[in-house]
């Protein structure tokens, strides 16, 4: 009997042994980059392990296959639990984009381990990442109980408010990260932001100018003051700001359309034209663009290519494109083509009943081309009916020549509709 538990015992060591040995060729294999080579050996073992599952998984990992990452983990875990496993299964569901597998994970692991503050931060930044506000609100107030002094979760508490729209825990929640750690670049970046959006600018520069004093190169920071100066027409401090911003980020398509407006403003149309051209190859959905690189062509006075811009613009837009039709048919009137002109300040009316240059266009040119008047004098009662005194000078003018049509009419003895 001795005997044979003595044959079993040493046949074991033996095969563990084996193994291994086997599994110190397969990581060296693996080390070296030899994937293929180890995995072909590990899936020829016979007698499949934990072990054996594990270190497929790994190196399935490490050449970024995560479907067999996560089905090499599944069969692992089949054989004993393990933290370590368990996580690297909860990552590659992650990167399968399945993020309630990957979420049942770690709440399956906090559940047992409800002290570690490492994998409730990591939780909640995924509850976060899926959009589950409410449950992410929940855990980082809780790691807030635990640990007071841990700006990183003041931060993440403070975007998760974000999430839900609740603007004044938002900011709260910002300032107390700021408060926590005068450093913590990416809350100062925030609630520079934040301040902007709520026109508070003393606020704003702020936290610009702490931000920028930590970080003179933050991208995010450096853009709020941008806007900052372009809200209060600082065209020229802009403009130097931006230029840095393009070394860093050169093609952005933030830093060109800004210079492009910012140099529009300045009449710097050459300049503004290229960064135009440069926002376009960027984005060439963003209308707005080609609607500037139109305003330039009337500048220039190259109407034929404001014309092509416009039209682009309108084309292109999904919103409100009165401005673009306005363009277009001004571009036409300097083309001595009154009726293309006529039709395209219709259709900016039509777009924005609220343009008033576009209707006193469609009176003003009515009024040009046709000797007949009662159209014009219709157009500039309806004018004159919606928009009476908004503006000085055509409303002067509609006045004069409601005026002078009515007298015209008069001596000729016809009636006009009123």
């Amino acid at each position: 009997m001795k005997k044979r538990i003595l044959i079993v015992l040493l046949f074991v060591v033996v095969k563990v042994g084996a193994q291994t040995s086997a599994f110190s060729a397969i990581d060296s294999l693996s080390d070296n980059g030899r994937y293929h080579l180890a995995l072909k050996k590990l899936k020829a073992i016979k007698d499949q392990s934990f072990l054996s599952n594990y270190k497929t998984a790994v190196i399935y990992e490490s050449i970024d296959n995560y479907k067999e990452t996560a089905n090499y983990l599944e069969k692992a875990l089949d054989f004993k639990e393990d933290k370590k496993a368990s996580l690297k299964l909860a990552k590659a569901y992650q990167k399968l984009s399945k993020s309630n597998q990957s979420i049942a994970i770690y709440e399956k692991l906090l559940a047992k381990d409800s002290l570690n503050l490492i994998l409730e931060y990591q939780l909640g930044k995924l509850y976060l990442q899926y959009r589950k506000s409410k449950k992410a609100i929940s855990l980082f107030k809780d790691l807030i109980e635990k640990d007071s002094t841990n700006a990183h979760y003041s931060y993440q508490l403070g975007l998760a408010y974000a999430y839900t729209k609740d603007r004044d825990r938002m900011i709260n929640s910002f300032i107390k990260t700021y408060k926590k750690d005068s450093l913590h670049v990416k809350s100062i970046s925030k609630l520079a932001l934040s301040f902007f959006k709520l026109r508070e600018k003393d606020s704003t520069y702020l936290f610009i100018n702490k931000g920028l004093a930590v970080a003179p190169n933050h991208i995010n920071i450096n853009k709020v003051k941008v806007n900052q100066f372009y809200r209060e027409k600082k065209y020229k401090e802009i403009v130097p700001i931006l230029l840095k911003l393009d070394s860093i980020k050169p093609m952005d398509l933030f830093t060109n359309t800004m210079l492009g407006k910012v140099y529009y403003n300045l009449e710097d149309f050459d300049n503004a034209k290229v960064r135009f051209e440069n926002a376009a190859e960027i984005d060439a959905t963003n209308f707005k663009t080609f609607t500037y690189l139109g305003h330039i062509g009337m500048k220039k006075e190259n109407f034929s290519k404001a014309m092509f811009n416009y039209l682009r613009a309108a084309t292109i837009g999904k919103e409100k494109r009165d401005e673009e039709y306005y363009g277009l048919a001004s571009a036409y009137y300097k083309m001595k083509r009154p009726k293309m002109a006529l039709r395209f300040y219709e259709k900016a009316f039509e777009e924005n009943r609220k343009n008033h240059n576009a209707k006193f266009q469609v009176a003003k040119i009515t009024d040009d081309l046709y000797k007949d008047k009662k159209m014009a004098y219709k157009q500039y009662k309806s004018y004159n009916e919606l928009f009476k005194n908004l503006d000085k000078v055509e409303s002067e003018y509609v006045q004069k020549r409601i005026s002078e049509i009515k007298k015209d009419y008069f001596m000729r003895g016809e009636k006009l509709e009123e």
